[in-house]
């Protein structure tokens, strides 16, 4: 397996990207818009050039900076997915596959099952199948390495789970060393087996799915996977517990260490709701008005104070909930996570 690595500073308008990452197989970078997540591709496509660094698929240099190398994007083995496509609407499906490259045109059309729409126009697809078409085009280039910057984004939510799960599919078959880039952590953690972080150009951790979850480095790292975050303040220890104090009073306990301003971090999966209170000692505790229930596939989201749950559809009918409702959220110690307050 090839490894493409990128090691490079790039100056922005209100700070400075600088990233180290090696991607073997398929790794995601997530992050808020803006926050230089397709500047990262772009650096490694060749489309802008950093202040300093090195871009590399395995001991061939694309970019070296100290060493004057800079390949143009044509020179370097990759294959750049863009965010809409970016597909000729004046050339057919055929051409513009055939852009990247002639030799594999009718074996691409094939394994994207385009070949019936060879002599369309990009008009008249439509999402899914302008992002095969898009990834076809890609591939005929032959790449080493492949690039894709929001791949899911320009797809309706109909669409949008088939296409994923073709693209997940496709990304196990390739083997190349691919790096996807989205503001979506749920795309990214169905698409890659490693996922970064990225804030104002700083890769705040990166690690498996499960990791981020289990172990988040910090409350931004944490609210982005999914996590509710509370803020509040240790108040010692109880039979080995941290004992946290939320800013509205309650107290909770976790069995991570923590001192002074803390985020307390609970999943919605792991958030029981219920009509009685719970006689459970060893529970975290959270009562509260009913502010919205949302039903998410075959999951119900409840927001109970400052808390969501999720639960299963059948549990929601069965404790009869409804917005304005008194219920009680609970959680278990070993559950809460505590991050440290920057």
């Amino acid at each position: 397996m090839a490894t493409l690595s990128a090691n490079f500073s790039l100056p922005r308008r209100s700070f400075e990207l600088s990233l180290e990452l090696e991607v073997e197989r398929t790794t995601a970078l997530v992050g808020p818009s803006g926050s230089g997540k397709s500047s990262v591709l772009r650096v490694i496509a060749g489309l802008i050039r950093p202040a300093a660094g090195r871009v590399a698929l395995d001991g061939e240099s694309w970019l070296d900076v100290d060493h004057g190398v800079d390949l143009p994007p044509d020179e370097r083995r990759v294959g750049l997915l863009f965010q809409d496509y970016a597909l000729f609407p004046h050339l057919s499906v055929r051409s513009n596959v055939a852009y990247g490259g002639k030799e594999r045109v009718d074996e691409l059309l094939e394994r994207f099952r385009i070949s019936h729409l060879a002599r369309a126009r990009p008009g008249e697809l439509s999402g899914g199948e302008r992002q095969r078409v898009a990834l076809a085009r890609a591939l005929s280039r032959n790449p080493g390495a492949l690039l894709l910057d929001e791949p899911l984004a320009a797809l309706d939510a109909h669409t949008k789970a088939a296409v994923r799960a073709e693209l997940q599919e496709l990304l196990s078959e390739l083997e190349l060393p691919t790096l996807i880039v989205t503001h979506d952590y749920e795309d990214a953690v169905a698409l890659a087996g490693k996922v970064g972080v990225l804030v104002d150009g700083e890769l705040r951790q990166i690690g498996s799915p499960e990791e981020l979850v289990s172990t988040p480095l910090d409350p931004f790292v944490a609210s982005f996977t999914g996590a509710n975050l509370l803020h509040g303040r240790t108040v010692g220890q109880e039979n080995g517990l941290t004992k946290v104090q939320l800013g509205s009073g309650e107290l909770l306990y976790s069995t991570d260490p923590g001192d002074g301003e803390v985020g307390v971090v609970v999943y919605p999966w792991d958030v029981s709701v219920g009509r009685a209170h719970p006689d459970d000692s060893a529970l975290n505790l959270v009562s509260g008005e009913v502010a919205s229930i949302v039903q998410v596939g075959n999951r119900v989201r409840v927001r109970v104070g400052p808390l969501t749950a999720e639960v299963t559809g059948a549990s929601a009918e069965r404790l009869g909930l409804a917005r304005g409702g008194t219920v009680f959220a609970s959680f278990k110690a070993t559950g809460t996570r505590l991050v440290a307050l920057s």
